[in-house]
């Protein structure tokens, strides 16, 4: 084998160009930064949320929805106002303080912490782990193209997954020398490293047209330290002018909703397996944990091929038939174990094909839409659907549905779903297609830029 076919094949395993590396093992290493931040804190999230009951967590997902609904305006006045790294180091700085705030309220007032602070802690935490990860997702679609998108954001989350391992891992070895205070300021120091990967990032990965997807002007190096102007309320407008990202959001709603339907029954069986809060924790932790492993195989074996061949139409219909055939098994089955198999599956795929193929239909929006209108569906929507599900599942209960009752609302749902699925990804294919004249941002050098083609104003349409 010639030397240098050798030294190609490292690039052709993971399906990079060699200038493309770098970036890559940057964005790798910010996600693994954010999501150790949030798998520390996750297991105490929901068993803190448990101790009033499983009724409070659903009172407490309309309070998560508000709550989002309120920050969205307050981050959309920023992306407006701001330069694109000083409203990313504004949202992640606030949650940096809001841990230390959590902190010193523990260290210095303990005997203030009970269930009402549990519960705001579960409301906080509910809107920092959607922020924190929409805003990276949303500065890897501005900074990459769509053609990036499918080959390697997969590989980007594999990052995030050793993160959700390490995460806990870390909580496990820290958690009796430090205490559970000190746990929060870890997870701020995490905070901070991703900060900076984000400002490495930008540095290293050369801006592409600013526009895609509207009118365009032409591109410079500078493009990227503008700002994008606009309302605080634009990315609220752009979900339901376009059908594109109507659909996006239709999608998460569906998918939100049935992961709440798994998120609930988990709770009650773990509720009646394990009577305190250690536990519980215990317990949920080893779900996140194993649940990760399976991630991590996806993601390096699987999801980047599937994606490249099949398109991301099928990778967004798996999740769907893979909840629906869950569902029928549990409703079959009814034990804990075929529970747990399903919740690793279902998140498992979700985290592990789902989200990098569910990234990608955001590499074909404007910026403004690409973190506006992103936000807008990656929190609010998100927690939408989460109260749409939580209630459903809690009336369907009342109702007194068992779980063969549960899986025939899922299963036509599901189907309605995978639809949706296919829809998205040939209307993403027929915008990608339309832009496909404007270069890669890591094959163009700067001088050219100038002549790259502009496009025309963002369509309601595939």
């Amino acid at each position: 084998m010639p030397p240098s076919h050798r030294q190609r094949l490292p690039y052709r395993a993971f399906n990079l160009r060699r200038e493309e590396v770098a970036p890559v093992l940057i964005a790798a290493l910010f996600f693994f930064c954010v999501l150790t931040a949030l798998m520390l804190l996750r297991p105490a999230r929901d068993a803190l949320g448990m101790e009033r009951g499983i009724e409070s967590i659903r009172w407490l997902f309309i309070g998560t929805a508000l709550a989002t609904l309120a920050v969205n305006p307050v981050f959309g006045w920023l992306v407006a106002r701001l330069r694109r790294l000083q409203f990313i180091g504004a949202t992640y700085g606030f949650f940096v303080l809001s841990l230390v705030g959590f902190w010193a309220l523990l260290v210095f007032a303990p005997g203030a912490v009970g269930q009402r602070s549990g519960q705001v802690f579960y409301v906080w935490f509910s809107v920092f782990n959607l922020f924190v990860t929409m805003v990276f997702w949303a500065l890897l679609a501005d900074r990459f193209t769509s053609d990036q998108g499918k080959r390697f954001f997969a590989l980007i989350s594999v990052g995030g997954t050793l993160g959700a391992i390490f995460g806990p891992w870390l909580t496990s070895r820290l958690a009796v020398p430090l205490g559970t205070p000190s746990l929060l300021l870890v997870a701020g120091g995490f905070l901070l490293a991703a900060l900076a990967m984000a400002s490495l990032l930008v540095r290293v990965v050369p801006d592409r047209n600013a526009t895609v997807g509207a009118t365009a002007s032409p591109v410079n190096t500078t493009v990227g330290n503008e700002r994008i102007g606009g309302s605080a309320w634009a990315g609220l407008a752009a979900v339901f002018r376009s059908r594109y990202l109507t659909a996006i959001a239709g999608y998460v709603v569906l998918m939100t909703v049935l992961a709440t339907f798994i998120y609930f029954t988990r709770l009650q069986m773990v509720a009646a397996v394990a009577d305190d809060m250690d536990a519980r924790a215990a317990i949920l932790g080893n779900i996140d944990m194993w649940t990760q492993v399976a991630v991590l195989v996806l993601q390096v074996t699987l999801t980047g091929k599937l994606i490249q061949r099949f398109g991301l139409g099928v990778a967004l219909a798996i999740l769907p038939v893979a909840t629906a055939l869950g569902f029928v098994g549990l409703a079959i089955y009814g034990s804990f174990v075929v529970l747990v198999l399903l919740e690793a599956t279902n998140r498992a795929v979700q985290r592990g094909i789902t989200r990098p193929a569910r990234e990608a239909l955001f590499t074909v929006v404007s910026r403004e839409e690409k973190y506006k209108a992103k936000a807008f569906v990656d929190t609010f929507m998100y927690r939408a659907g989460d109260v749409v599900g939580a209630q459903a599942e809690g009336g369907l209960g009342r109702l007194g549905l068992a779980l063969g009752g549960l899986a025939s609302v899922v299963v036509p749902l599901a189907l309605a779903w995978a639809a949706l699925a296919l829809w998205l990804g040939h209307a993403q294919a027929r915008r990608a297609a339309a832009a496909r004249g404007t270069p890669s941002l890591l094959s163009v050098p700067p001088a050219h830029a100038s002549r790259m083609p502009g496009r025309s104003p963002t369509r309601d349409g595939p």
